[in-house]
């Protein structure tokens, strides 16, 4: 679990959201309001809504204006899967891959409160450091 997070509210600009990727290695960017959290916006979520805005050096004041007007809650994703901390990783495992989901969080019972993220590369880095052959992954999907 990720639990050193950079969050956003609701109300931030898209240009913060824009500053936040470009200066940081991360993929997800949790939405918090007052600890609660309230929705997630994904690298791809970002780079989609982009994708409408022209990709001409003239147009780039225009893009500027338009990331300054749209807010994260515009965004980001409100239907969102949640673990508690000790929630087996099959859990985790299981909703990445019925919801296609790389992010779930992880919010505490006793505050409701966000206490950190698990990506699909946090349980990567994980399994990287088990003794699994790949024979034993495939011998496992056979079944």
């Amino acid at each position: 679990m990720t639990t050193n997070l950079i969050t956003v509210n609701p109300g931030d600009k898209l240009i913060r959201i824009k500053e936040i990727f470009e200066k940081n290695n991360i993929h997800h960017i949790p939405v918090v309001s007052y600890k609660q959290i309230v929705g997630m916006i994904s690298k791809t979520d970002f780079v989609y809504f982009m994708r409408g805005f022209s990709r001409n050096e003239e147009d780039r004041f225009v893009n500027e204006a338009r990331l300054r007007a749209y807010k994260a809650e515009d965004i980001m994703t409100k239907g969102l899967a949640k673990l508690n901390p000790n929630q087996r990783i099959n859990v985790a495992l299981e909703i990445f891959l019925e919801n296609r989901f790389h992010a779930i969080p992880v919010i505490e019972e006793e505050t409701g409160e966000l206490a950190g993220i698990v990506t699909t590369f946090d349980v990567i880095k994980v399994l990287s450091r088990e003794e699994v052959t790949a024979k034993q992954i495939l011998d496992s999907n056979k079944g």
